[in-house]
């Protein structure tokens, strides 16, 4: 049996970025995997967030599942901390993991800054409760961007560590599972920075609850530039484009980029296609596809932010199920461990 484990954390106003990185994948993988898709808002917390809003996001996260296509009857849906699993399998694994391990973890270091003096332990042991989210389920494969692979090595060395430690063949090894290259998603305003969610100006990003007018106007706003768009020449022997083609024309290759995603075609497609062209023709043609992608997405993430009692219970009902793939896992790891349950 293959299965998946993934998530994604609550931190609010999903954009584009977000849903080529990794929802859009979600959906894909449904038809190949047993697939359990998790709000991560555990997480979430290792840095400060305000719990109202926590809530909230913790719901659109759930939508934008829902509105993308996964679907919670075949799959599960939940969010993290429903199921206590994830917190006793956490503190399991913070004593199987070594502080040495966890000290080389670049994310850590760059989220932390000069600060780490000043940052909660739950930032510096997230990669501990990230092995305990995909083990707690002996999830066989998760799917992984260039900003997490380190963890998952983490993920593996704790699955061998504890199996060793304790002599069982408890855990599985989970394997990454590569989506191929990862869409470079980044500002409409400034192709030289990521879309984020927290830069000033709206028209930076195309958020997942945008309707379709709004995807319009974003779309014909983005900075390109006055040149015609180049052919396949500007690309590298394996079909890439290198970093510093890209850095000479930043929102151009930006918009050609978000067109392949949404398109699934490869940039020399785009390029072939586009060639010569300027970018008034082009950003219509953006327009036209990104509305036809997007603008039905973000409706039906709107109709769902407003049942909140329904996403509320997929979110119950899901956790529910998870608990029940959990439990006898974590009877296993009672055993191995040597505590004495009732």
């Amino acid at each position: 049996m293959k299965r998946i484990f993934s998530g994604v954390q609550p931190t609010g106003n999903l954009h584009l970025g977000n849903y080529l990185g990794a929802i859009r994948n979600f959906v894909r993988l449904q038809n190949d995997y047993e697939c359990i898709f998790c709000v991560v808002d555990m997480h979430a917390i290792t840095v400060w967030q305000d719990p109202k809003q926590l809530v909230l996001n913790t719901r659109e996260v759930a939508a934008s599942y829902l509105a993308a296509g996964v679907d919670p009857k075949r799959h599960i849906i939940f969010n993290q901390s429903q199921v206590s699993a994830h917190a006793e399998l956490g503190w399991i694994f913070n004593c199987v993991s070594r502080i040495g391990w966890l000290n080389r973890m670049t994310q850590f270091k760059d989220k932390a800054g000069k600060n780490k003096e000043k940052v909660s332990t739950g930032l510096y042991v997230y990669p501990n409760l990230m092995a305990a989210d995909i083990l707690a389920y002996k999830a066989t494969h998760v799917p992984v961007g260039e900003d997490q692979k380190q963890h998952l090595e983490l993920t593996r060395d704790i699955a061998l560590k504890f199996n060793n430690d304790f002599k069982v063949d408890l855990f599985p090894v989970p394997e990454p599972l590569i989506m191929g290259a990862a869409t470079r998603v980044m500002s409409l305003r400034d192709g030289s920075k990521k879309m984020s969610k927290s830069d000033p100006s709206d028209y930076s990003r195309i958020t997942m609850m945008d309707d379709a007018d709004t995807v319009a106007k974003k779309i014909r706003k983005a900075t390109s530039d006055p040149h015609l768009i180049p052919g396949i020449e500007v690309l590298g022997e394996n079909g890439s484009l290198p970093d510093e083609i890209r850095k000479e024309r930043p929102e151009a290759f930006n918009l050609l980029s978000i067109y392949a995603a949404l398109q699934d075609q490869e940039l020399k497609d785009v390029l072939g296609e586009f060639e010569g062209k300027g970018f008034a023709e082009f950003k219509q043609s953006l327009t036209d596809l990104a509305v036809e992608k997007l603008g039905p997405m973000g409706a039906e993430m709107k109709r769902l932010m407003d049942d909140q009692s329904y996403v509320d219970g997929i979110l119950k009902e899901g956790a529910g199920r998870a608990a029940a793939l959990a439990e006898p896992v974590m009877r296993e790891v009672y055993d191995a461990v040597g505590f004495l349950r009732s």
